[in-house]
């Protein structure tokens, strides 16, 4: 089933505007694409939403967005302060499955991290990934601190036998700092699945059309896109300072993608 579900490793890493990009490489590659968008918090009823975002500056996609909370809280506290139903898990797997029987991808992006509660029961995202039996694409910031929040990351989906399809950087530093370079290496390495794109500041206040037409150079193939990630490493962060050699070259069979999406 062509369903990708998308997760960062915490608030502000760039998540809208990643699934942005892979939504706007998969329309310039011929897909139709469908963004999902599991609860949405803090936002009026009347100001766009995430899914929103991603229609602007990805273009042709039908955006849908399961439940509206007005706190900008987590959706299970947001939706009992408002006195609201929550979203459960079932509810976002259902969605997904009706969109993905209409385009040929659905992109079910989370709020927050993997483990933010829908409802009071303790549903997230990664139960709905495996109702679904979809791959997750994980979110990350490039700087310090980000190597933990992956590695936890990655292993919660392993113990809930959940396929990482790989990880993307939300926001990449036009002056990265020494921490953000050796983290192209080790980004890999902790989470035990592949680099898959990073997307530069500030990509999401670009014009739509640069937006679209730039997109597919901050993703790789398997997002339908031309970044590469070992060109990218030797480009930002050449010489010495990380080691002689990528993280990525010494890793232990780290698992790849296993199926299609």
């Amino acid at each position: 089933m062509p369903v990708l579900v998308i997760t960062g490793t915490g608030t502000e890493v760039g998540k809208t505007v990643a699934t942005a990009a892979i939504a706007a490489a998969a329309v310039a590659a011929g897909r139709s694409v469908a963004v999902l968008k599991a609860a949405q918090t803090g936002v009026r009823p009347d100001e766009p939403g995430d899914a929103d975002e991603v229609a602007r500056l990805a273009g042709a996609v039908t955006a849908t967005e399961l439940a509206r909370y007005p706190d900008p809280l987590a959706p299970a506290t947001a939706a009992r302060r408002a006195g609201r139903a929550p979203v459960h898990p079932h509810d976002v797997a259902e969605a997904a499955q009706k969109l993905a029987t209409e385009h040929d991808l659905v992109l079910v992006e989370g709020a927050g991290g993997l483990l933010v509660r829908f409802d009071a029961a303790g549903g997230t995202l990664a139960d709905a990934a495996r109702l679904l039996r979809a791959p997750v694409l994980v979110v990350a910031s490039a700087g310090l601190g980000t190597l933990n929040t992956t590695e936890l990351t990655a292993r919660e989906l392993r113990s809930r036998e959940v396929e990482l399809l790989g990880v993307v950087i939300g926001s990449w530093p036009d002056s990265p700092d020494l921490a953000s370079r050796c983290n192209l290496a080790d980004l890999p390495l902790v989470a035990g699945a592949p680099l898959l794109g990073a997307l530069p500041t500030g990509a999401g206040s670009l014009a739509p059309a640069d937006f679209r037409s730039m997109a597919p150079g901050w993703l790789a193939p398997r997002l339908d896109g031309t970044w590469d990630a070992e060109a990218f490493r030797v480009r930002e962060a050449p010489g010495p300072a990380c080691g002689s050699k990528s993280a990525v070259e010494h890793r232990r069979g780290a698992p790849g993608p296993s199926r299609e999406w």
